[in-house]
């Protein structure tokens, strides 16, 4: 318990610490932008600093959801599962990178399973790229699998960066870009276990 208060107050007092730094470099801009903020972006900021810390500096680690397969599942059923839960959502198949098929074609060699598999709402792509070009290098979301030496793994982008620490989205592309955030969630979250 000790340790849990002590690390408690070390976090608020970088977090303190930060946020006197900011506003003493960036004055008047850093609180405009802020004022622009969701609500709860602080929050969130910490939650991926956290998972930054707990990942040891690698930022994919932060910026990323994780699921552990079920032991038993294979490659197919968690496919089917990612396919079966984006129709669900309509979110459209827009491709599936093989990349381990790829590197076996070429070396001959079995490869452990690496394979991207992409998702799209064209309609709400392009109004999230109308409020946010930057937004669009994101674009379009992603899913992978990848076995590891203890299992296979999904993983997808932690899309609550977008819906929770941005700008505020103007209604009705912030309720579309929570239904692109569940879709995603619920993607790997189901395959994860086997819920088809």
């Amino acid at each position: 318990m000790m340790l849990t208060r002590s690390t408690g107050w070390r976090r608020v007092a970088l977090g303190v610490g930060a946020l006197a730094t900011t506003l003493t470099l960036g004055g008047c801009g850093t609180l405009a932008t802020i004022g622009k903020l969701e609500d709860g972006a602080g929050a969130e900021a910490m939650r991926m600093w956290d998972r930054w810390i707990e990942g040891e500096g690698d930022i994919a680690v932060a910026t990323t959801w994780e699921r552990k397969v079920k032991p038993g599942l294979t490659v197919a059923e968690v496919e089917q599962i990612i396919k079966m839960v984006a129709t669900e959502h309509n979110i459209r198949d827009v491709g599936t990178l093989p990349l381990s098929k790829e590197l076996e074609a070429r070396s001959g060699k079995k490869e452990p399973v690496l394979t991207i598999y992409q998702f799209c709402s064209p309609t709400i792509a392009r109004r999230m790229a109308d409020f946010s070009p930057a937004m669009s290098a994101y674009m379009p979301c992603r899913v992978s699998l990848v076995e590891r030496p203890d299992g296979l793994y999904l993983y997808t982008l932690n899309m609550d960066m977008m819906v929770k620490m941005g700008r505020k989205l103007p209604s009705p592309l912030k309720e579309e870009a929570w239904s692109v955030r569940e879709a995603m969630y619920q993607i790997i979250d189901r395959a994860a276990k086997g819920e088809f």
